[in-house]
């Protein structure tokens, strides 16, 4: 697997959005309040060389994702996904390493990652890389309707 950022032109752009859509889709990470082609656009604007994906260059298709984040303070990590069929081989590992790698480089000394009520079978991926509840409650205020 091919790990790069998402490609920032057309028409490329297009075809790897809506490769990255299924993802999402497949993986059960979209929502119907978050229109996950404007969380698309949207990171876009702000840091697109933490937008990664991973590619399978024999299919040349993208096989997982990471989007990262970093704010001065501290780092996020959000729709991590792998194609269901490739689960559990090191892929979702790997692309937790690059943006880690990518974060460190920007100076960043801590990185957190948010999961969903309910999506506990990730914990154990989470831990199994050395995260752990920090004892913060996270909470969301929406700005912009989707």
């Amino acid at each position: 697997m091919l790990i790069r950022p998402l490609a920032a032109t057309e028409p490329e752009l297009t075809a790897e959005t809506e490769q990255v859509v299924a993802l999402w889709e497949a993986c059960g990470l979209t929502r119907p309040w978050n229109d996950p082609r404007k969380d698309i656009a949207r990171k876009l604007r702000v840091q697109p060389e933490l937008f990664l994906v991973g590619v399978d260059a024999a299919q040349d298709r993208i096989v997982a994702t990471a989007m990262a984040g970093y704010d001065g303070h501290r780092g996020w990590v959000y729709y991590v996904a792998v194609d269901p069929a490739l689960q559990g081989g090191g892929h979702g590992a790997a692309m937790m390493a690059e943006a880690e790698r990518l974060l460190l480089e920007l100076g960043c000394p801590k990185v957190n990652v948010q999961i969903r009520s309910g999506n506990d079978r990730v914990i154990g991926f989470y831990e199994r890389l050395d995260y752990a509840p920090d004892g913060a409650l996270g909470f969301g205020k929406r700005l912009i309707a989707d």
